[in-house]
C-alpha cells in the first residue's frame, strides 16, 4: 500500500471529526466561526456563469503575492476565486481584492471535502502559490482534467529533503501539476528533482505585488500622534525575537528618550505576551487595538490588528524585518517595506528571501544585524542621520520596482490553457 494511499484512507477516517475539530479551532481564534462550512468544501454563494479560475494561497504571504495575477485574469473576462487557510489571509484579502474576485476558505484536504467544493465551484484551472499542495486535492483536480499550475513556485531546501524521503510520494503529487513556474534556478531544480514535470522560471510575484494600503485620514492621526519622534518599526516578529527588541529599543532609548518603538507581530492575538515583555522591562506599552494612537507616553506601541503594514511602512523610514534574528527563522518579506521606501535591518537568517534580501544588500539597501546590541547601534545609526536612512529607502524602491515583472511572464506562460479554456466554452 502506498504512503499517499494510507494518507487518503487516514484522511476519510478522520472526517467525522472535523466538526469537532473546527469548532475547537474556532474557539481559539484559529477559524472563521460564520464559514467553518467553506472549510468542509460547502458555500452558500453560487457559482458564477463563464470560465472560472481557482487561485491558492496558504497564508497572507502566499495570497497577497497572487494579486498581480488576479488583475490580469480579471482583465482577460474571467472569473476569479481566490481561497487560503488562514483567518488573517481573508481578512486582508477581503480588503484587497479587486472587483471580479472574491474569496472562500479552502476545504480541508480529506476526499469528502474535497469533492463538494470541487463539484460546487467546477473551475476551469487551478493555479497554487508556491508549493502549496495537498495530495488529496491535487488528485481530485487532475481527475477532472482541469490544468494545475503551481505559480511563482518555491520549496525550502529543508521541506524538499522532506518529500525526498518519500519519492514515491513526490513523484505523484508534484508530476500532477501541469506547469511549475519556479522563482528561480535553484527552487527550479527542487522542484525538478521531486518529479516536476514542466518546470520554467519565471520569477518572482511578489515584486509585483502593489504596496499595502492605508487609510489616509488613519494615516494623518498616526502621523499626528508621532510628531517629530524618532520611531521605527518592528514587523513580522516572531517568539523571541520581540525581547531582543525591547533590548535594543531599551539600548536606544538611553540616548533618545523619546524614542518610539512600533512592534507588528507576524502572529496578532500574542499583542498582550509583549505588552507585559515590554512593562517588565519597566517600559511604557500600548495595544492599537485598545488605543487609537501611541501617546506621548508610550514607549512601545504593539501593532495587533489585520491589515496595517501599510500605514507603518508609511509612517516610519526604518524598519526591522523579523523571523530572522533567531535560528530556523527563514525572513519575512521585504518587498513590501522596500516599494515604500524603508531601510531595511533584518537578522543573518533570512533564507527564504534569499533574493530579494541579496539585492536589497547589492543596492546598500538593507542591512544585516546579529543581536539586540548591533539592531540598537544600526537603528540608532539610521534615525540620527536622516540623508542616510532616505537614501537607504530609495536604494530599496529602485531595487523592488526593477525587479518586477513576473505576473507578464507567468500569464504568458498559462496562455495555451487559457486559449483551450476559450475553446471548449465555445
Amino acid at each position: 500500500m502506498s504512503l499517499l494511499t494510507v494518507y487518503r484512507l487516514a484522511t476519510i477516517a478522520a472526517t467525522p471529526f472535523a466538526s469537532a475539530v473546527l469548532n475547537w479551532r474556532a474557539n481559539h481564534g484559529k477559524e472563521d466561526p460564520a464559514r467553518l462550512a467553506e472549510r468542509m468544501g460547502e458555500s452558500n454563494r453560487p457559482r458564477p456563469r463563464g470560465r472560472l479560475v481557482w487561485l491558492h494561497g496558504a497564508s497572507v504571504g502566499e495570497s497577497l503575492s497572487l494579486l498581480p495575477l488576479i488583475d490580469r485574469f480579471i482583465q482577460r473576462g474571467l472569473e476569479v476565486l481566490v481561497t487560503s487557510g488562514t483567518v488573517a489571509s481573508a481578512r486582508v484579502l477581503s480588503a484587497r481584492l479587486p472587483a471580479g474576485a472574491f474569496h472562500q476558505y479552502a476545504p480541508i484536504d480529506a476526499p469528502k471535502f474535497v469533492e463538494r467544493f470541487l463539484d460546487h465551484w467546477r473551475p476551469d484551472i487551478a493555479v497554487f502559490a508556491e508549493s502549496e499542495l495537498w495530495p488529496n486535492i491535487v488528485a481530485a483536480v487532475r481527475a477532472r482534467g482541469a490544468p494545475l499550475v503551481l505559480a511563482n513556485a518555491r520549496i525550502s531546501r529543508k521541506s524538499a529533503e522532506r518529500w525526498r524521503a518519500v519519492p514515491g510520494a513526490a513523484k505523484s503529487v508534484f508530476g500532477a501539476v501541469d506547469l511549475c513556474l519556479a522563482q528561480d534556478s535553484d527552487n527550479a531544480a527542487r522542484f525538478l528533482a521531486l518529479g516536476a514535470r514542466c518546470v520554467r522560471i519565471a520569477g518572482n510575484l511578489k515584486f509585483d505585488v502593489p504596496p499595502p494600503p492605508a487609510d489616509s485620514a488613519k494615516l494623518a492621526e498616526f502621523n499626528g500622534a508621532i510628531g517629530a519622534r524618532p520611531a521605527w518599526a518592528a514587523v513580522s516578529t516572531h517568539p523571541g525575537e520581540e525581547d531582543l527588541v525591547l533590548d535594543a529599543h531599551v539600548d536606544m532609548a538611553a540616548q533618545t528618550p523619546s524614542l518610539l518603538t512600533i512592534i507588528a507581530p507576524r502572529r496578532w492575538e500574542r499583542g498582550v505576551e509583549i505588552v507585559e515583555a515590554a512593562r517588565a522591562r519597566g517600559l511604557t506599552a500600548a495595544l492599537r487595538s485598545q488605543e487609537s494612537e501611541p501617546r506621548r507616553d508610550v514607549d512601545v506601541y504593539i501593532v495587533d490588528n489585520v491589515g496595517e503594514l501599510g500605514l507603518i511602512f508609511r509612517s516610519v523610514g526604518v524598519v526591522f524585518m523579523g523571523k530572522s534574528l533567531l535560528p530556523g527563522g527563514g525572513g519575512q518579506n521585504p518587498i513590501e517595506p522596500a516599494k515604500l521606501g524603508c531601510a531595511i535591518l533584518h537578522g543573518p537568517y533570512v533564507e527564504n528571501f534569499t533574493e530579494a534580501y541579496g539585492e536589497l544588500a547589492a543596492a546598500k539597501a538593507a542591512a544585516r544585524v546579529l543581536d539586540a546590541a548591533s539592531l540598537a547601534r544600526a537603528a540608532q545609526y539610521l534615525l540620527a542621520e536622516p540623508a542616510r536612512m532616505r537614501k537607504m529607502g530609495r536604494a530599496a524602491a529602485e531595487t523592488v520596482e526593477r525587479l518586477g515583472g513576473a505576473s507578464r511572464g507567468i500569464m504568458t506562460a498559462v496562455e495555451p490553457y487559457l486559449a483551450q479554456m476559450a475553446v471548449a466554452q465555445q
